[in-house]
Formats: structure tokens, sequence, C-alpha cells
């Protein structure tokens, strides 16, 4: 699609962000909308709220309804049917690889990387009585948690932010987990027990971390988005990205990673579990900061080579 001969500043209409209708995702398109607003002070902006399959659908985990992209199909077709011009996401849970057409024009600061546990009687995993229920559909967390605690019986927790609270709150569980960016961004971070360091649960792909999308080839829209683009938040999370791109990740398989700089150095933790959490393999790599993408990829490339089908979906 050609893109547009006016300057960024002068487009006709408003810029129109496609979003979820969760109060999460809202709170990230109205940080998007700041941002540009920040950068662009004469800019027009309007927030579309567009209903996903993966909204719709709260009674199944994601790994049986199809995985990551029923977040985010619907705002990839608003997109590519010009009907809005960028889309919002939680970097954690876009898909591996973006559909054709489909580029990611920026991303935000990135916030807490961090797991929280959320439970009223206890502030550690360690604490939770003995057959403790946990609720979580996240894979990631089921298998770190069952390889500490085999004796916790984990069940599937699916819906917003709001939903999961309220399903804690009537005994649907003892204890969940949710990312303490989104408590940040809510102005939650109160209700978290604890939040649990990487070593000892490790987060997701991306946790933490805010993208932006548009048409491939919409120039004028890409160079709107330039100023928002945070160089720290933008290594990382394409080194980790890279990193699942090798293990063919999915929500599938419980897969996490984090690259992070310790002064002029990368330091990239992965790892990949079986559901169940019987089997877990880990890799660490450090190097220069411009090593990071390739540090990344070798890691994944190691445990790809050493998974059996028991890793697999």
């Amino acid at each position: 699609m050609q893109s547009s001969s006016l300057s960024p500043t002068s487009r006709l209409g408003p810029l129109r962000i496609g979003t979820r209708g969760s109060p999460l995702a809202l709170a990230q398109a109205y940080e998007a909308r700041d941002r540009l607003l920040a950068a662009h002070p004469d800019l027009n902006v309007e927030i579309i709220e567009i209903k996903t399959t993966g909204d719709k659908v709260q009674d199944r985990p994601l790994s049986e309804i199809g995985g990551k992209g029923l977040f985010s199909k619907e705002l990839d077709a608003a997109q590519l049917e010009n009907r809005v011009d960028i889309g919002v996401h939680s970097m954690k849970d876009l898909e591996t690889w973006l559909p054709d057409g489909i580029v990611l024009g920026a991303f935000l600061p990135r916030e807490d990387v961090r797991d929280a546990l959320i439970c009223p009687t206890a502030s550690r995993l360690a604490d939770l009585p003995e057959g403790a229920v946990v609720g979580t559909s996240s894979l990631r967390r089921q298998a770190q948690i069952l390889a500490k605690r085999p004796d916790l019986k984990v069940v599937p927790f699916r819906g917003n932010v709001q939903t999961r609270l309220r399903k804690l709150a009537s005994g649907e569980a003892d204890a969940t987990l949710l990312a303490m960016a989104g408590l940040n961004r809510l102005s939650m971070e109160d209700i978290a027990a604890t939040a649990l360091a990487p070593e000892e649960l490790l987060p997701a792909v991306a946790q933490g971390a805010i993208g932006i999308t548009t048409r491939a080839g919409a120039d004028d829209i890409l160079e709107l988005l330039a100023p928002l683009n945070d160089p720290d938040t933008a290594w990382r999370v394409t080194a980790e990205r890279a990193f699942l791109a090798e293990l063919d990740g999915s929500c599938r398989t419980p897969i996490g990673g984090l690259a992070e700089a310790v002064g002029d150095q990368v330091r990239f933790r992965g790892l990949v579990a079986r559901p169940d959490g019987s089997g877990m393999m880990s890799v660490e790599r450090s190097g220069p900061l411009g090593d990071a993408l390739a540090l990344a990829i070798d890691a994944g490339k190691t445990l790809a080579a050493d998974m059996d089908d028991s890793y697999r979906p």
C-alpha cells in the first residue's frame, strides 16, 4: 500500500490506534497516544477498540485454541484493511512471526519484567501450603512452578487482570500470577504479594514491553512512530524474539527468555520446559552488547538441538 505524500503531522483525519478493549490494553493504548502527542502536539489521535478471538474465548487455554495470534489477528486485519493505522500490543502476546504486510514500528520503554505472585495468605511460592491451587493459563508459569513445587495443583485461569482477580476472590484458586508490568500500568502494584526475581521464575520473552505495529510501507506512520522507539527495549526484545524463533516458540511450549545489559555486556538467559515441570533445560550466554542478537540465536539453537519430543507440543 502506498504511503501518504502528506507530511506525517498533516495527515487527513486522525491517526487511528487499534487496541483490545481490556483495561490493561486500553492503558497501553493511552500510553502510546500520550507519547505520540508529546512528540507531535498537533497530531489528531483516535483510539478504536477491537474485539479479538482471545478476548471472546475464555473457557479454554490459549494453547488449545490457536495460540498468541488470537490476541492480534483482528488488529492485524484492521491495519491491513486500513480501518486503523497502528496496533498497540503487549509484546509477550505477539506472534513470533508477524503476518505479511505488518511490521513493528516502535517499542515503548520496557516496564518491570517480573511475574507477581497474587495470594491473600502467602508472600512466597515456598509458603503456599501443600496441595494449594494456583490459577494460570501460562504453560511457562505452570512448568516453572511445578518444577519447584510438584505438590501444587495448577488450574487454567483465563481473562483479563480483573477477571482473574475475581476468580481468585471467589475461591477458584489459592494464588495466581500476573505480570508486574501490567499491575504497574494499572496502578495496582500493591496487590502483589511479591515480585518474583528472574532467578525464581524466568519471564516470558518480551514481558513488560509494548510494541506498536503498522502496515509495511506506511512510511508516514513509521516516521511518526520513530521518536517513540526506545533503543534499549528494542535490542532486548529483538534478541529475545530471535531466541524464541529458534525454538519455533508458541504458547504450546513453555519458554522463557530475558536479555539484560550488565555494564557494556549482555546477559541472556533462556529456558524450555515440559508443561508438567518434570524436565527443564536452561541456557545462559554473555558477551558484548553488540553481540546480543547472535548470542540469543546461539542460545536458542543450543536448546533446540537438545530438545526431545517430550518438550514439543
